[in-house]
């Protein structure tokens, strides 16, 4: 587990040490079930991610989770406060649990999430669990690393569900409805189900099933999982498809080009924007210049 946490860091801070690992570690990759768990905040997200846990050790998986938090604007920090949550399971050698921060990165995942997602892979872990921060419409990016995504809402999203719609048609293979001992569950179910009805004849066939569960006690979590690897049946593994390497290897290479600009350039191209001594444009042919 040690080594384990090793490895991540290195990858984390995106060193060449851990894009080497990376590398060397890819062949023996592309074997465990990649789930995310993405929806509003305030969702459940992370109490469903432990309940999760508890059903997959229960079923002799080993589990890799990946929980991503916000980071302030301003210091740049982040509480990492999943693991509070997760407490059950930090002395249990088949579960390894890495809280990362976004620092600034869109899409509501972090930056080195992919190559995260490949260690915890080769590393034999049966099944890698990808907890974004609280998403809406456009934050989308854990679709591209996850086999199932999983969307999780909630009853009193009120006009929210009318902002979150086209994302969450999109994005989601299978609907989570947590806290639904709640009042307006079932009217939440209702929504969603007249949203999918909305569809052509194909995306009717193919609609995201939904389940309602609680998570603060489990109810549902383990016909959740049950519906989770029906999905992955049915949908087969993405890595395995060339269209979602594509999407990958571009923002890989925007992760790599992003690292290797200079910020005092970036800087010093900035304020002569902000001065009007030159266009963005020019600025932006100038930083690329400097790249290549």
């Amino acid at each position: 587990m040690r080594a384990l946490a090793r490895a991540a860091t290195l990858i984390e801070r995106q060193t060449a040490e851990g894009q080497m690992l990376t590398a060397s570690l890819f062949p023996h990759t592309g074997r465990a079930l990649t789930v995310g768990i993405t929806g509003p905040p305030g969702a459940g997200k992370s109490t469903l991610v432990d309940q999760l846990i508890k059903v997959l050790r229960l079923g002799g998986k080993t589990v890799g989770v990946i929980a991503v938090d916000p980071s302030s604007p301003f210091s740049g920090g982040a509480i990492l406060g999943d693991r509070i949550r997760m407490v059950d399971h930090h002395r249990d050698e088949g579960v390894f649990i890495r809280s990362v921060a976004t620092r600034g990165q869109l899409g509501g995942i972090a930056r080195g999430t992919l190559e995260l997602a490949l260690l915890l892979d080769a590393s034999g872990r049966d099944v890698i669990l990808i907890e974004t921060v609280g998403v809406g419409q456009d934050e989308i990016a854990v679709t591209q690393l996850a086999d199932v995504t999983v969307v999780v809402l909630v009853p009193g999203l009120g006009d929210d569900v009318q902002a979150l719609k086209a994302g969450i048609l999109e994005i989601a293979d299978v609907f989570a409805i947590n806290k639904a001992d709640l009042p307006g569950a079932e009217r939440l179910e209702q929504e969603l189900r007249a949203m999918q009805s909305l569809g052509s004849a194909s995306e009717r066939e193919n609609a995201a099933p939904l389940r309602r569960i609680t998570a603060s006690n489990g109810t549902g979590v383990g016909e959740l999982w049950s519906v989770i690897t029906d999905v992955f049946g049915k949908h087969g593994r993405k890595s395995a498809q060339a269209e979602i390497w594509v999407v990958r290897l571009r923002e890989l290479l925007r992760e790599r080009l992003d690292s290797e600009l200079s910020h005092s350039l970036l800087h010093k191209h900035g304020q002569q924007v902000a001065e009007r001594l030159e266009n963005p444009y020019q600025a932006v042919e100038a930083l690329r210049t400097s790249l290549f």
